[in-house]
C-alpha cells in the first residue's frame, strides 16, 4: 500500500467559522486544540456532541483555555495565551464499559459494573434490554443479567446520542447465538466490517450486503485460529472466542491493547479462561 505523508506549516493562524460536512469527533477535537491559541473567536458547525468532546473541554478549560458549548453542535474557542498545568480525572469509557456489558450478556452471565456513566450509554443500554437483558442503574453502577438467549435486535449506528459505530462489531458478535435474524447497519464508517471473515471462520452465520449485516442465530460456534484487523473488530473476536467451544487463538491483538487496558484480567474475574501470551 502506498505511503501517504500529509505536512502542514503556517506562520500565523485566524479565526474563522468552520461548518463540518459531517459531525466528526476527530474533527472537531482537532480544531479545538488548534484553536486554543488562535487570536480571536474560532466557531464549529455542526460540531460533534460526544461526552468525550465535552470531557476535552472541561480539561482544556480547567487548564485555561475559553471553549463553550461542547456537547452541542455549535462549539466556540476563544484564544488565549497559554494553559496551565493541572490533574484532571477522565470520564470512564463508555466504550469499554459497553464491550463488558456485551461480553457478560453473550454469555448468560450477570455482572455489576462500577464507575459506569449511564448517561452516555443509553442507546447501548435500550439494545441490551430489548435483546431481553434485566438492567438496573445504581448511580454510577450498571447491574445487567442476561436471559438465557438473547432476542433478536436491529440496530443502525448513527452520530451520538445515536447507537456508537464503536460497538457496531462488539454488538454482532454479541448476537451470534441469539434468538432469530439480528440486523446491524453501519452508517458512520466505511471498511468496517473487516472481522466479518473471521467470524465466519468460526461457523458464524452471518451475511453482508454492502452497509449492512445479517446475524442468525447458531446454537454452537467452533473455537479456532482468528486475526484482529482493529481494534473493535479485535474485542469482538474475543467476545465470539468466549461463545466457542474449545480454545480460539487471536493474533494481532496489539490492535486490542491498544485500546482496552488489562481486558484479559477483567474477564477472568467474569470467569472467562483467558490469557495473553508473552510478546504479544
Amino acid at each position: 500500500m502506498k505511503e501517504t505523508n500529509i505536512s502542514c506549516m503556517a506562520e500565523e493562524m485566524n479565526p474563522t467559522e468552520i461548518i463540518l460536512d459531517f459531525p466528526s469527533v476527530g474533527a472537531t477535537e482537532n480544531i479545538m486544540l488548534a484553536s486554543i491559541f488562535i487570536d480571536g473567536v474560532t466557531k464549529i458547525k455542526n460540531a460533534a456532541k460526544e461526552p468525550e468532546i465535552e470531557d476535552l473541554q472541561n480539561l482544556l478549560n480547567k487548564m485555561g483555555a475559553k471553549i463553550k458549548g461542547a456537547g452541542s453542535d455549535s462549539v466556540e474557542i476563544t484564544g488565549v495565551d497559554h494553559l496551565e498545568n493541572v490533574s484532571y480525572r477522565v470520564m470512564p469509557d463508555r466504550i469499554e464499559a459497553g464491550t463488558l456489558l456485551c461480553a457478560v450478556a453473550a454469555n448468560n452471565g450477570n455482572i455489576k459494573l462500577i464507575d459506569a456513566e449511564p448517561r452516555h450509554m443509553e442507546k447501548t443500554l435500550d439494545k441490551l434490554k430489548e435483546c431481553g437483558c434485566n438492567i438496573s442503574i445504581e448511580k454510577d453502577q450498571i447491574l445487567l443479567k442476561a436471559p438465557e438467549k438473547l432476542s433478536h435486535v436491529e440496530i443502525e449506528t448513527e452520530p451520538y446520542p445515536g447507537f456508537p459505530t464503536d460497538m457496531q462489531s462488539i454488538f454482532v458478535a454479541t448476537l451470534i447465538q441469539s434468538d432469530g435474524t439480528s440486523s446491524m447497519e453501519e452508517n458512520i464508517f466505511e471498511n468496517r466490517y473487516k472481522y466479518v471473515s473471521e467470524l465466519k471462520k468460526m461457523g458464524v452465520n452471518i451475511i453482508q450486503e454492502e452497509r449492512k449485516i445479517k446475524i442468525t442465530g447458531e446454537k454452537d460456534i467452533k473455537a479456532t485460529n482468528l486475526k484482529a484487523m482493529d481494534l473493535r473488530g479485535g474485542a469482538a473476536l474475543v467476545i465470539a472466542a468466549l461463545q466457542a467451544k474449545g480454545i480460539t487463538e487471536i493474533s494481532n491483538i496489539e490492535y486490542i491493547l491498544r485500546g482496552y487496558e488489562n481486558l484479559d484480567e477483567k474477564l477472568r474475574k467474569l470467569g472467562a479462561i483467558i490469557k495473553v501470551e508473552e510478546g504479544e
